[in-house]
């Protein structure tokens, strides 16, 4: 026994080190696919804090330096190479700036991040440099900067190190992605995670394999949806998917507790659908009870007339007067002896209360032993009372003449009523305020129900069964500690 329990934990380790190892992989993978999906919108981050990274993953985006950008940006540097820290101007620094002043009106004009959706960039370039020289026309205002006359009255060194801090690190995050012959950006990430879809792949045709052994009437593909999330694993398409394996088998391989979110996930989507099953059932079994109502299935259920539908009887009882029978006798036989006591002060208080109220028993309440004489008198007299009431009922009960007479006063008083209700004038009345009121009930009371909170109703429901759970577990600690010989040798 021993040595199978140690079988056993060994074997449950084994795949316990399995399933956190592909949820750890799983884990990565998804990892590399979110960084791939939020690359683009974070690589000016990268290209400022982590060039490294940005260098590397450029080319799998497909990315390039541009070529207008790119220039721009060595035409600066040629012209800071030139100039030096002399603060002279050669003829050949002089046409540097020239080129500088063309190249800006072109950038301007051109606008070349628009392509890869950065015009914001180009706008904020063009902001700086208006601020910088007090210009409205931002084509103006870089042919200023760009001018020997400029430089050398503001400062060069000056006037390059704004530059170079506010306008060039704007300029450097342009580039140029290629485009593919389907129209669309070339994107080589499909190489990494090509890798990571084809072992997926295999360990889900293993689970698959070893799902239809287990279950010989299972076919391929419903052993391949037996682990229906990992079929995001090795979809090419919709990659942030695969959060949902990853969760799954970080929960599956005791890595992530989702007990409290699948609670939720659960509650809410109970809570969505409950609230409009409530209300088509309500609104539909009122809408059934008007709609009998008009039919006329009242009238007839009080003619109880044989129609197109006719009352069906399937036992050929009487269910009210058997019901009335049972009732009758448990109050005469059960509960009568039970609050006999009760009925005999309830008297006997009613009895004292009227001596208490008679002129006669004022004058002789003050004789010597008047008082106890009149509570004997009135405990007698109420005792008295309930016995002969009870066994009159008793009587009447068992007496077959008057349980007859008593069948014949229901059935006259239920002729007469019926009799009655079945007036025109009063059946319509009572038809129309039944429908009336079936209304209001639907606006108002469906409505309440609409606003009622679900989910608190839902969270209650989870608390009742997570106690009856507590209940449960306690009974079988109790039951342990209570049979430890009996349970271990189950």
């Amino acid at each position: 026994m021993t040595n199978r329990k140690l079988m056993k934990k060994s074997s449950r380790n084994k795949n316990l080190w399995f399933e956190r190892f592909i949820a750890l992989t799983a884990t990565i993978n998804l990892g590399l696919v979110l960084f791939d999906i939020t690359y683009i919108g974070w690589r000016d981050f990268y290209l400022r804090k982590l060039p490294q990274i940005q260098k590397i993953y450029d080319p799998i985006k497909g990315i390039e330096p541009h070529r207008e950008t790119e220039n721009y940006l060595r035409t600066v540097e040629e012209l800071e190479s030139l100039v030096g820290g002399t603060e002279k101007f050669s003829a050949e620094s002089v046409e540097k700036l020239e080129e500088l002043r063309n190249l800006s009106v072109e950038m301007i004009e051109n606008n070349p991040f628009a392509a890869v959706s950065k015009s914001g960039t180009l706008e904020k370039i063009k902001n700086r440099m208006r601020e910088h020289l007090d210009n409205e026309s931002s084509k103006r205002a870089f042919s200023t900067f760009w001018t020997q006359e400029y430089l050398l009255q503001q400062g060069l060194d000056k006037e390059l190190t704004f530059f170079n801090q506010k306008i060039k690190p704007l300029i450097a995050t342009n580039y140029y992605r290629s485009i593919g012959e389907n129209g669309e950006f070339i994107d080589r990430f499909w190489i990494i995670d090509l890798l990571f879809v084809i072992f997926f792949a295999l360990v889900l045709l293993a689970r698959s394999y070893y799902v239809k052994r287990r279950h010989s009437g299972f076919s391929w593909l419903n052993a391949i949806l037996w682990h229906w999330y990992d079929l995001f694993l090795v979809l090419p398409v919709w990659r942030w998917l695969r959060i949902i394996p990853v969760l799954l088998r970080l929960e599956k391989a005791e890595l992530l507790n989702l007990q409290n979110l699948r609670h939720q996930a659960q509650q809410g989507i109970v809570a969505n659908f409950a609230e409009e099953i409530t209300q088509i059932v309500v609104v539909r079994v009122i809408n059934q009870t008007q709609n009998s109502v008009k039919r006329g299935d009242l009238t007839r259920w009080l003619q109880k007339s044989q129609t197109l539908s006719p009352y069906v009887d399937i036992n050929n009882i009487n269910e009210i007067e058997a019901l009335g029978g049972i009732f009758v006798q448990t109050i005469i036989h059960q509960v009568m002896p039970k609050i006999q006591p009760e009925i005999i002060a309830l008297l006997q208080h009613n009895i004292d209360s009227a001596l208490n109220q008679s002129p006669i028993y004022r004058n002789f309440r003050n004789l010597p032993g008047f008082g106890q004489m009149q509570a004997q008198l009135s405990q007698q007299l109420a005792t008295q009372i309930a016995t002969n009431l009870y066994q009159a009922l008793v009587s009447a009960a068992e007496d077959p003449v008057s349980a007859k007479l008593s069948s014949q006063l229901v059935k006259s008083f239920s002729e007469s009523f019926t009799t009655e209700i079945q007036k025109k004038q009063v059946l319509s009345e009572i038809q129309n305020l039944l429908i009336d009121f079936l209304e209001e009930i639907k606006i108002n009371y469906v409505q309440r129900l609409s606003e009622e909170d679900v989910e608190q109703i839902l969270e209650q429901t989870r608390k009742l069964h997570s106690g009856v759970s507590v209940a449960l577990l306690a009974d079988t600690k109790v039951s342990q500690k209570a049979y430890p010989y009996q349970t271990r040798n189950e």
